[in-house]
C-alpha cells in the first residue's frame, strides 16, 4: 500500500512538477483539496476515481479524521492513493500529519513537493519576498491556528524589519492591522493578493492605514494572502521608481 502526498502548486495549473504530473497519470484513486486547479485532474486516467474533500476557509469540507479515513480505505483497497493539496503540503497544509497517519497504519509514502503560495503568489503580483536594500528576510505565518486564532507569531513578525506573509489570514485583517498600528506602523506598505496566479487574481495594496477601507471597496475575498513590508508598494511604482530605489547605496551593500 501506499500514499502519495502531492503539492499542486499555488492555483495556476501549469505550476506543478512535472514529478507530480507522472505521479497523477499513474493515480487509481485522487483525494484532492479544493484549493487544487480542477485541470490537474485531467492528468489522471480515465478510470482514476477522483474524491473531493475541500479544505478550505468558511466552506464545507471533510473532517481530517474523514479524509484519515478514507486514505486507508482506498489505499486497502486499490493498493495507492494520490492525495494532492494546494500549495505545497508541508506548508500549513497538514501534510506531515497524514503522512504520519500513512505510516501508523503500514502505508509507504511519498512525498512529491508543490510550489508553495507563500512566496508564488507575491512574485506573480511583482512583489519579490526579499529585496536587496529593501528585505534582508521573510516570515510566513498561518493566520488561522488550530484553535481558529490569529497566530502570536504575528506580532512577534511585525517588530521585525522582515517581509511579513500572512496565509489564511484575510478573515484576521482587521486584528492584523491593529497590531501593526500599536506598534506606530500605520505607514508600513501591506497588499493583499487574491486569487494568486489565477485568471481571477485580484490584488489591492495600501497602507496599514487604510488597507482596512479598500479591501473593502475592492470586494476583497478569500482565498487571499497578505504581504506586509517595504516590498508591497513596489506594484504601485513606475519602472523608473523601482530602479532609483533598489540602486540606492543602501541596496547595493
Amino acid at each position: 500500500m501506499k500514499l502519495t502526498l502531492i503539492g499542486a502548486g499555488p492555483g495556476d495549473p501549469d505550476l506543478i512538477t512535472l514529478k507530480a504530473v507522472k505521479a497523477l497519470q499513474q493515480a487509481k484513486v485522487v483525494l484532492y483539496d479544493s484549493l487544487a486547479h480542477p485541470d490537474l485532474l485531467e492528468h489522471c486516467p480515465e478510470d482514476c476515481i477522483k474524491i473531493l474533500v475541500g479544505k478550505r476557509y468558511g466552506k464545507t469540507s471533510c473532517g481530517q479524521d474523514e479524509i484519515n479515513n478514507l486514505i486507508l480505505a482506498n489505499a486497502q483497497q486499490f493498493g495507492s492513493v494520490v492525495r494532492l493539496k494546494g500549495g505545497d503540503s508541508f506548508i500549513f497544509g497538514r501534510g506531515y500529519e497524514e503522512l504520519a497517519f500513512a505510516s501508523a497504519h503500514q502505508i509507504s509514502t511519498e512525498v512529491i513537493p508543490g510550489i508553495s503560495s507563500s512566496y508564488a503568489v507575491p512574485a506573480m503580483a511583482g512583489i519579490p519576498v526579499t529585496s536587496r536594500g529593501l528585505s534582508e528576510s521573510f516570515w510566513v505565518v498561518t493566520g488561522t491556528t488550530k484553535n481558529h486564532a490569529l497566530s502570536k507569531d504575528v506580532s512577534l513578525a511585525a517588530q521585525s524589519t522582515a517581509t511579513v506573509i500572512i496565509l489564511m489570514g484575510l478573515h484576521k485583517l482587521t486584528e492584523i492591522v491593529n497590531i501593526y498600528a500599536e506598534l506606530g506602523k500605520l505607514d508600513e506598505s501591506i497588499a493583499i493578493i487574491q486569487s494568486g496566479t489565477t485568471e481571477n487574481q485580484k490584488v489591492v495594496t495600501g497602507r496599514i492605514s487604510n488597507i482596512v477601507a479598500l479591501a473593502g471597496v475592492a470586494e476583497i475575498a478569500s482565498p487571499a494572502i497578505i504581504v506586509i513590508g517595504k516590498v508591497a508598494s513596489l506594484p504601485d511604482l513606475s519602472i523608473e521608481e523601482v530602479y532609483a530605489l533598489v540602486s540606492t547605496p543602501q541596496a547595493k551593500e
